[in-house]
């Protein structure tokens, strides 16, 4: 057998006995009860059918949450991040692929999904992109990777751009979807910004009012909702906590974040690994920015391509999301 054969069926072995392994632990976690997660239900969380059998999952402690993780795949380490107001399952139509090359760590956000709810913080820091971005690691660390890949949507890209910056070391390529740098966005302020993002103006106002307003907001949809993905998504976004979550994480990115990459830009701070940057060509990103150009001022190594679909590539595009995701990060 020649040595390029010979690699092959060892990975396919060592594959199939990830897979078996996992398909048992998932199995076994359906009945464990979920803690620091969202409001019981009576019924199983989506994220534990809708992954192929062996995804196992685990809750992770970082410093201050507790990350709902699922991880599947057997290959190189990829770290994924959603977006707001959704969770791991944002993942679904691209991981089974994805997973056939790589090991795929798929996290909620802390205040996302299933993982805890810290407070806030007062100044907003529980929900720092920085402290945010130590979840990540964290996770990678208590699952024995060093180094890894990263893909982050909206939410998650931001944090994949500060873990970048902020530990260089851990992340060896990122690719971010359908986002341009929060710093960018709120120093280049337009009429046209406001009518596409009015929330980024919204959920910034002092609690409880933008809590009440999405309460009120969610309550209504899950009371319309006619799909399975809907309903998982607003289980816990019907969650008083998790709705206060989201609204801290959008506080943090216009206060404490926007000191941080302040002081980053004054140094001259740019992202060294690889970034791929992967946008809806005629979404409000791609019809309002030159997305590529602004994130050429971020990096050092940057490339990136409009893509069909809406805001959610990795759910509207899959085909094409999937496409270009593997050939970055090969």
């Amino acid at each position: 057998m020649s040595a390029t054969k010979d690699t092959a069926t060892r990975r396919r072995i060592l594959q199939q006995a990830v897979l078996a392994t996992g398909a048992a632990a998932l199995m076994a976690d359906k009945g464990r009860a979920q803690t620091g997660s969202g409001p019981a239900t009576g019924k199983e969380p989506a994220w534990k059918h809708l992954f192929p059998a062996g995804f196992r999952n685990e809750r992770i402690k970082t410093p201050g949450a507790e990350i709902n993780a699922v991880i599947g795949g057997a290959g190189p380490p990829v770290l994924m991040f959603h977006g707001a107001p959704q969770s791991l399952i944002t993942w679904r139509l691209i991981a089974p692929e994805l997973a056939k090359d790589y090991t795929l760590v798929l996290c909620d956000l802390r205040g996302y999904g299933d993982s805890s709810r810290p407070p806030g913080g007062g100044d907003h820091s529980d929900y720092s992109k920085r402290t945010m971005a130590v979840d990540g690691v964290e996770v990678m660390k208590h699952l024995g990777y060093g180094q890894f890949r990263m893909v982050g949507h909206d939410r998650g890209g931001r944090v994949g751009r500060r873990m970048a910056l902020d530990h260089p070391d851990k992340v060896t390529k990122l690719a971010v979807l359908d986002i341009v740098p929060a710093h960018y966005l709120y120093s280049h302020v337009n009429v046209d910004f406001v009518r596409a993002y009015f929330h980024w103006f919204n959920l910034l106002r002092a609690e409880p009012g933008p809590e009440n307003d999405l309460k009120v907001q969610n309550d209504a949809q899950m009371a319309r909702a006619t799909n399975e993905i809907q309903l998982e998504y607003l289980r816990n976004n019907t969650d008083p906590a998790s709705i206060h979550a989201m609204c801290e994480d959008y506080r943090a990115s216009a206060s404490l974040d926007l000191k941080i990459d302040e002081a980053d830009i004054k140094a001259g701070k740019k992202i060294q690994c690889p970034l791929h940057v992967l946008w809806a060509a005629t979404g409000a990103m791609g019809k309002l920015y030159d997305v590529l150009n602004i994130w050429k001022d971020e990096g050092v190594n940057v490339t990136g391509k409009g893509l069909p679909g809406n805001h959610s590539l990795q759910e509207s595009a899959p085909k094409e999301t999937l496409a270009e995701l593997q050939q970055f990060l090969r």
